[in-house]
């Protein structure tokens, strides 16, 4: 789906009614297909084990009330209600709650975080420190000490997104597979077959081709799909209510739940997994919140989807009281009973989240967090353990699936934490590096050198190696490390961070480019001139004195200043290129004020500094703004670390296993960093090194 769709959606949520409707009617689109659904399948999964009609319909309204209660509960109290409130700045979903969790405890899964990323406008928003005697702050404070704690609740994220994965790859198949089953009630057993797998193949095909035209447009072109369809199904109902059995409404009560249980044992409680398939996609309204809105989300649920489904099943009720007869044959067998696990696993997960969410972030009663657990978690560990009996029937299938992306997920997450405190430990000092020049004959050559590291301070030991086998680099170095931080977006004002290595007559700068984990990175010639004017601005408006050896020195060296993008920091630097020659001197201007690079026979672009109309500028600073011109005439290179992993010597044969084949292939096979995709590969540079970890 497409990303900066959600993102402008966000801005325009409490704009208007009309904005808030608008986004209702798109959700509809996109959020409740599954949900919608479900009346397709739910009655014939829930009586195709043991259970058998009796005159007294007992059976009928306990299944009916354990749906009715089951949607209340489930759907509308909790998620509508209350999890929908847990949004980090208009984001859902597992990794939302996590996202939130790890910010309000201090808890920092990500081994490049720094300090300064806490200064990020939506980084506090909405954090209030708990007071020191208060449970919430006891926690928080046993969050943040004991790393077992943390890997725990890394886990239950990670279990939560890959359920989430497992499920999402057959998702698609069985709504839309369920959707074009009914066609077998039309047509003879012998070509009903030939018909629905190609029939749902189609409609597959054209939903993932769509898909990459935003979530807006999905949900503009399926909304009326849905509306209808729920339109269809609540009318069926309302007459199936009123033709068969008006009094179906007293199975409303809970107590024909406790008469179904008591009659039906064992029977009825292996039967809860075919009612669990009543809530198939609840989870989506939370993890597809940031597409939307929460009104816009409650809207859409309260006033069409609810009310819908509790008429669908009600008149589906209806009509069984009266006609005891269910074909069986009329069945999806193996495509029922794959949510029957997956599903409550990720509510349950969701519970659990929650429930720390009301403690740490909302910082409520700690009583009222356990009632929450118990209340919910009870409801969900009991269709849980009614689902486990599917496990053989094909639930295992999304189960191995997630279970292999955990793998996949831990892997990756180990060998990338090892790594990096590889580089952390093998970090070179510049001073040290740059008083080897004479030995090695270290010359500097034009053009601006990108050197991209995962290190947000010190020199990564990739670089050392590079210069000791070619004694040569550019005129101006950045040492750029694109990270992600555990916020939902970073505004472009505050995404670079940038900041001196050395003296400033070193001209060796290190580029912070900080992105939320729903940003969408559009990498391309736009990034390198925002960078070069970052850097800029951060020259001209940077702290002084870098270039003295006070006891200061060193500190200032290492502080890094944030600096706004051209686009948003319009009064700042920006970057004009033109192919004339023209004057060399200072222009000036009422208004702007240009520093040009030096002239050059017959050259094929120029490079101008557009600097705002400000207090004179020092003429060191004008200097450093003149190299960096001159480097960036020169051209840009991009020098990648390829670093082949290896677990070193003495290692346990898991590690071995783990760094040596796991995360080796997929460090092989995973794609690269995304702004070198546009890069010519004449302008970039790959050195290779064997890192032992």
């Amino acid at each position: 789906m497409d990303l900066e769709t959600g993102i402008h959606q966000n801005h325009f949520k409490k704009e208007s009614w009309r904005t808030v409707l608008t986004l209702a009617y798109q959700s509809l689109g996109v959020v409740y297909g599954d949900l919608s659904t479900s009346p397709l399948y739910v009655y014939t999964s829930t009586f195709a084990d043991d259970i058998e009609h009796s005159e007294t319909n007992e059976e009928i309204y306990g299944i009916l009330s354990f749906v009715f209660w089951t949607l209340t509960i489930v759907p509308l109290l909790k998620y509508v209600f209350i999890v929908l409130k847990a949004d980090d700045n208009g984001e859902g979903g597992t990794f939302a709650l996590y996202s939130l969790l790890c910010r309000h405890a201090r808890v920092n899964p990500l081994p490049s975080s720094q300090v300064v990323d806490e200064d990020l406008s939506m980084y506090k928003n909405d954090i209030i420190n708990p007071a020191p005697s208060t449970l919430s702050a006891r926690l928080k404070s046993a969050l943040e000490k004991h790393r077992v704690l943390q890997k725990f609740l890394l886990l239950l994220a990670l279990i939560g997104a890959c359920m989430v994965i497992g499920d999402g790859v057959l998702s698609p198949a069985i709504s839309v597979f369920s959707a074009v089953s009914g066609i077998e009630l039309a047509m003879s057993k012998g070509h009903h077959q030939y018909i629905e797998v190609p029939f749902a193949c189609i409609i597959l095909i054209a939903l993932f081709a769509l898909q990459h035209y935003g979530t807006h447009r999905v949900g503009f072109l399926f909304a009326p799909v849905v509306i209808t369809w729920l339109l269809c199904i609540s009318s069926i109902g309302i007459y199936n209510i009123f033709h068969w059995n008006p009094r179906v409404y007293r199975a409303l009560s809970p107590y024909y739940m406790y008469k179904f249980l008591k009659k039906t044992q064992r029977g009825g409680w292996m039967s809860l997994g075919g009612i669990l398939l009543c809530i198939t996609g609840s989870e989506a309204m939370f993890a597809d919140l940031g597409h939307f809105s929460q009104l816009s989300i409650k809207i859409a649920f309260t006033s069409i989807v609810y009310p819908s489904l509790i008429l669908a099943y009600m008149g589906q009720a209806a009509y069984l009281s009266q006609n005891h007869v269910v074909d069986n044959n009329y069945r999806i067998g193996f495509y029922v009973s794959v949510p029957g696990l997956v599903v409550i696993t990720v509510m349950l997960v969701t519970t659990c989240l929650m429930s720390l969410v009301i403690v740490l972030c909302w910082h409520q009663s700690v009583i009222l967090a356990i009632c929450f657990i118990l209340f919910f978690g009870t409801l969900e560990v009991l269709y849980l353990s009614a689902a486990l009996i599917k496990f053989l029937e094909g639930a295992w299938v999304p189960i191995a699936l997630s279970f292999f992306f955990m793998s996949v997920m831990c892997v990756w997450h180990y060998g990338t934490l090892r790594q990096y405190e590889f580089d952390l430990q093998n970090t070179v000092s510049v001073d040290r590096l740059l008083s080897l020049g004479p030995g090695l004959g270290i010359v500097r050559v034009g053009g601006i050198g990108l050197i991209h590291t995962d290190l947000v301070s010190g020199i990564p030991s990739i670089f050392s190696h590079f210069v000791t086998n070619i004694p040569a680099f550019h005129q101006v170095l950045v040492f750029l490390c694109v990270k992600t931080v555990s916020i939902a977006h970073v505004k472009h004002e505050e995404r670079f961070l940038v900041g001196h290595i050395g003296l400033r007559e070193h001209h060796i700068y290190r580029c912070v480019v900080r992105y939320g984990y729903r940003d969408a990175r559009v990498d391309d010639v736009k990034f390198e001139n925002d960078l070069i004017c970052s850097i800029a601005e951060y020259i001209r408006t940077g702290r002084e004195g870098l270039d003295n050896a006070g006891e200061d020195s060193v500190k200032q060296r290492e502080e890094m200043m944030v600096v706004g993008t051209p686009s948003t920091h319009l009064d700042g630097i920006q970057v004009c290129e033109d192919n004339d020659v023209a004057n060399t001197e200072l222009a000036s201007t009422s208004e702007l004020r240009e520093i040009q690079s030096p002239p050059v026979i017959k050259p094929r672009k120029r490079v101008r500094f557009v600097i705002p109309k400000s207090p004179e500028i020092d003429r060191n600073v004008q200097d450093e703004l003149r190299a960096l011109m001159e480097a960036r005439v020169a051209g840009v290179a991009y020098i990648m670390g390829h670093s082949y992993v290896r677990a070193k010597q003495g290692s346990s044969l898991m590690k071995k296993m783990v760094i040596n084949f796991g995360y080796d292939f997929l460090r092989r096979n995973c794609r690269t960093n995304t702004y070198v995709l546009n890069v010519p590969p004449a302008s970039t540079l790959e050195v290779g090194m064997v890192c032992h970890i």
